[in-house]
């Protein structure tokens, strides 16, 4: 069972990660092929693991669950077979229904398994950037590929 200080010592730790990732990303946007990226795979790993620490503490009832997970999770239960881009109504508000590739096969041409979010849309029909930070920091497994299983 984890406690509030394992989530602010995963919060330091993925602090300096998050400001190199980013550098790392900016430096390789636009090349193709296989690219080595140390700073990126790290912080997915540290995001994951503060994903597990938050997702513990919420069911243990140390932190309450957010906005965004209790209307996900409404969402998923009313549109379970919503397809990729669809928008549905709730509670006045609009959300679209979004898949991402989960997990490859082993030659990475074929998705074996999706991951489903739902965004929250605003005026103009664009995404709520922090709606759609949060979904990130609740589920980063999901915006993550996996090849295999380990």
């Amino acid at each position: 069972m984890y406690s509030v200080s394992d989530l602010n010592k995963i919060n330091d730790e993925i602090r300096p990660l998050k400001e190199l990732a980013d550098r790392e990303l900016q430096s390789i946007y636009g090349l193709s092929g296989e690219v080595y990226t140390p700073y990126i795979d790290s912080y997915n790993k540290v995001s994951i693991r503060k994903a597990k620490i938050l997702f513990s503490l919420k069911n243990n009832g140390i932190i309450p669950f957010t906005e965004v997970e209790t209307i996900s999770a409404k969402l998923m239960v009313l549109h379970r077979k919503a397809k990729n881009g669809e928008v549905v109504e709730y509670d006045g508000y609009n959300y679209e229904c979004q898949f991402s590739p989960l997990k490859l096969s082993k030659t990475g041409k074929v998705v074996r398994k999706w991951a489903k979010y739902w965004l929250k849309k605003v005026a103009n029909d664009e995404t709520d950037k922090e709606w759609e930070s949060q979904v990130r920091e609740i589920w980063p497994e999901n915006f993550t590929i996996r090849n295999f299983d380990f």
